[in-house]
């Protein structure tokens, strides 16, 4: 096979060939988006799943669809360790300074810029992250209390109003949410609040682990109501086959059934696994149609790729007895888990090991799917576990 045509891109966020398997969300979410262009009432939607479903790739595909159709969005991720307002301001003057650009929401998005200003003035002394260029000087009394969740809603009301004078709608694309500090979280979830409230046409469409429904619960009871959570999970065997199948037929190549059936089983239809199943299998095929021995041999040198990548850049992050609380889990099998289990397992008591397990869940790598229950966020980090610490010394 030629290597410069493998079709396969196993990547953070990378765009796969084919994006199988998530056409009705992107109609949903298209439609909503739309419906806040004209003015009409849309929900809020946040993107929840393990990691390596395709939540990113997801993210900005229908944010490609919404600037295509004359919405004005903005995209940020939320790593550990940054503010919300940090990430927000300098977007957010970027898309009043477009508005600014179209005559009829040029005052409203100016008066956005004066908000601004004040909104980051105020807050540098809370938030000292926040850095962003100032157009305009503030105007006293708007957005400059120093509180961030009523300097964010008076902030994003003169967007939502900029964005209405121009006839379109301001989407927020927000990936990794669950990074996000609960009182920062909570003043987002009000602003939006008041949005729906005041029918301004601005949208949120985050993306997060699963553990982020709850901590928007936590933040404000109202989450639930004001957004959809709609759950991304592995594709279906359909658009799996699909993800596989026809990146390859547009280069001309066929893979035999049993193959294909075969790395569907293994990659259980995560995206990312997929996509990196489909590269090496590339690699290692010499011609067309691809064998089951080419899936074969894919799979060693692809698991051995994931546990350098994937799997290794997490691990690396863990301190011993985190290493040691995940062997323990790993070794009741994928989960999810009862703490009592995990706990038994590890030899020690429930108690001793809540700071384990929430410094855990705080670094994205557990969460609880009920209570009392352990899950891992990334699929088949059980099996990595096995192979990083083998045997029974790690007890």
């Amino acid at each position: 096979m030629d290597l410069i045509r493998n079709p396969f891109a196993p990547g953070a966020g990378t765009p796969p060939p084919e994006l199988a398997g998530r056409d009705d969300l992107r109609s949903a979410l298209h439609i909503a988006l739309e419906r806040a262009k004209i003015g009409r009432p849309a929900k809020s939607a946040m993107l929840v799943g393990l990691r390596g479903v395709g939540k990113t790739v997801l993210l900005d595909r229908v944010r490609e669809d919404a600037e295509v159709s004359g919405i004005h969005t903005i995209r940020i991720e939320a790593p550990e360790g940054r503010s919300l307002p940090a990430l927000l301001a300098p977007q957010l003057r970027q898309a009043l300074l477009r508005l600014s650009q179209i005559e009829a929401a040029k005052d409203y998005a100016l008066r956005g810029l004066r908000a601004l200003a004040g909104f980051a003035s105020k807050l540098k002394v809370t938030f000292a992250d926040i850095e962003v260029g100032l157009d305009h000087a503030p105007e006293p009394g708007l957005a400059d209390n120093g509180d961030l969740e009523h300097d964010l809603q008076a902030l994003l009301e003169q967007v939502g109003l900029a964005a209405k004078s121009a006839g379109t709608a301001l989407a927020m694309f927000i990936d990794e949410l669950q990074y996000v500090e609960e009182p920062q979280l909570a003043a987002l979830i009000t602003a939006m609040h008041r949005m729906e409230q005041r029918q301004l046409p601005v949208v949120l469409v985050g993306a997060g682990l699963p553990q982020l429904r709850g901590q928007m619960g936590n933040a404000k009871s109202y989450a639930e109501r004001l957004f959809d959570f709609p759950e991304i999970g592995p594709l279906p065997p359909e658009a799996a086959r699909l993800a596989i199948e026809r990146p390859l037929a547009n280069e001309g190549v066929t893979i035999d059934a049993d193959a294909l059936e075969q790395v569907l089983q293994v990659t259980k239809g995560y995206a990312y696994f997929l996509q990196q199943w489909g590269s090496h299998i590339w690699r290692a095929a010499c011609q067309s149609p691809i064998s089951m021995n080419d899936v074969d041999t894919a799979s060693v040198t692809a698991i051995a790729a994931l546990d350098e990548s994937f799997f290794r850049v997490r691990f690396d992050r863990l301190t011993p007895r985190e290493k040691k609380y995940l062997r323990a889990m790993a070794e009741l099998g994928p989960g999810p888990h009862r703490s009592g289990d995990v706990a038994a397992c590890f030899n020690a008591k429930v108690s001793s090991l809540a700071p384990t397990r929430s410094s855990l869940i705080v670094k994205g790598m557990v969460w609880s799917p009920n209570h009392g229950d352990t899950a891992f966020t990334v699929p088949m980090f059980d099996e990595f576990m096995k192979r990083i610490i083998p045997g029974e010394d790690w007890r």
